[in-house]
């Protein structure tokens, strides 16, 4: 099964807001989390944040789908229910989506430019695309 798609930040963020059902599913790593930041969601949006590799030797957590599926029973979300899944620039949130709708989960999106996007022409994120650069709401710490 194919997952559902790329979708932009702003569009992510239209679809916590408007179906409280969404969710946010941040597969940094809790280093990322803790030093680089994390989004600040709509109002009665649900984030989960559940690490995709695993630091510091990166690797797959070959316990992702299940370990997700498992928070998302806890939580009352089904296979139906629409995942943005979310990591730095998009590439380890493509591989977490494409994982999640193999295994039933058909409402799983990629958000494409991820939490800090693409490198500027000055080797810096936060600039060109994402979620940062969207200027959606985001903390740090």
């Amino acid at each position: 099964m194919n997952y559902a798609g790329d979708i932009s930040p702003v569009q992510c963020w239209d679809m916590l807001s408007v179906d409280q059902g969404a969710v946010l599913v941040d597969v940094r790593t809790q280093a990322e989390w803790t030093y680089v930041g994390t989004p600040v969601l709509p109002d009665g949006a649900l984030g989960l944040g559940q690490q995709w590799q695993v630091f510091p030797q990166m690797s797959v957590d070959e316990g992702f789908v299940e370990a997700l599926k498992a928070r998302l029973d806890e939580a009352g979300r089904g296979t139906q229910t629409p995942l943005c899944f979310l990591c730095r620039s998009g590439v380890r949130s493509l591989a977490a989506a494409r994982a999640m709708a193999a295994h039933g989960y058909e409402n799983s999106y990629n958000v494409a430019g991820g939490f800090e996007g693409d490198v500027d022409g000055e080797g810096h994120r936060g600039n060109v695309n994402g979620w940062k650069a969207d200027g959606l709401p985001w903390r740090q710490g």
